[in-house]
């Protein structure tokens, strides 16, 4: 297995199609957390992030033919995830929160070099302070932020998938930044944010492979 984690998304995919349904699991494994941390930007509770996760790994799964290797998978499945997240929203009649624009080549406002996870499982309380500042601040600094710091995306990546110009991603992060920075740089690196336990990861792979068998 150790040797199979070391292949390419385009490889994994490549076996996949051509009948190896089992290593979709390192698929779902490898981007777990980042669908995680995007439904919960969204403000989804854990059990709607779940649900949204399966469903977004099924809708891949569907439509691995469609995936040409022109842009990262990452940030491919990031698109679909937030597409679902965006239509569960119209139809439970949230608040429609309309995208506008994004772009590329900021430094991360944070860096990960002591990712001590322990410590923050350790104060939930903290993490949850942290999780409902992010949640209050207006839904296009908040996805910008989100995609770029928590997941790590580009600038180009983060404009491609919010269909704004590079300037306004900037200028959305920047913004975000401004609002958060008190409360998170204090103590906590970006991707400490939404810390995906491996417990609810299983629960996925487990749920969206018994899928896949069965299609």
């Amino acid at each position: 297995m150790v040797q199979l984690e070391k292949l390419t998304e385009t490889e994994v995919i490549g076996r996949v199609l051509n009948g190896e349904k089992a290593l979709y699991e390192i698929i779902v494994r490898r981007f777990n957390p980042h669908l995680y941390k995007v439904g919960r930007s969204y403000n989804y509770n854990h059990e709607d992030t779940q649900d949204l996760i399966q469903d977004t790994f099924m809708d891949a799964y569907k439509n691995l033919l469609q995936f040409e290797g022109r842009s990262d998978f990452k940030t491919w499945i990031i698109r679909i995830m937030m597409n679902n997240c965006f239509r569960k929203k119209r139809k439970s009649s949230f608040k429609n929160e309309i995208m506008q624009d994004v772009n590329d080549n900021l430094k991360p406002m944070f860096t990960s070099a002591n990712n001590d996870t322990d410590k923050i499982v350790q104060n939930r309380e903290l993490r949850h302070i942290i999780e409902d500042a992010l949640g209050k601040i207006p839904f296009d600094y908040r996805m910008a932020f989100s995609l770029r710091e928590i997941n790590g995306l580009n600038v180009s990546e983060t404009a491609n998938l919010l269909s704004i110009n590079e300037s306004n991603v900037k200028a959305r992060l920047n913004r975000a930044k401004t609002m958060l920075r008190r409360e998170v740089e204090k103590t906590y690196s970006a991707n400490e944010l939404f810390e995906f336990n491996l417990i609810y990861c299983d629960t996925i792979v487990e749920n969206v492979m018994k899928k896949i068998n069965e299609s």
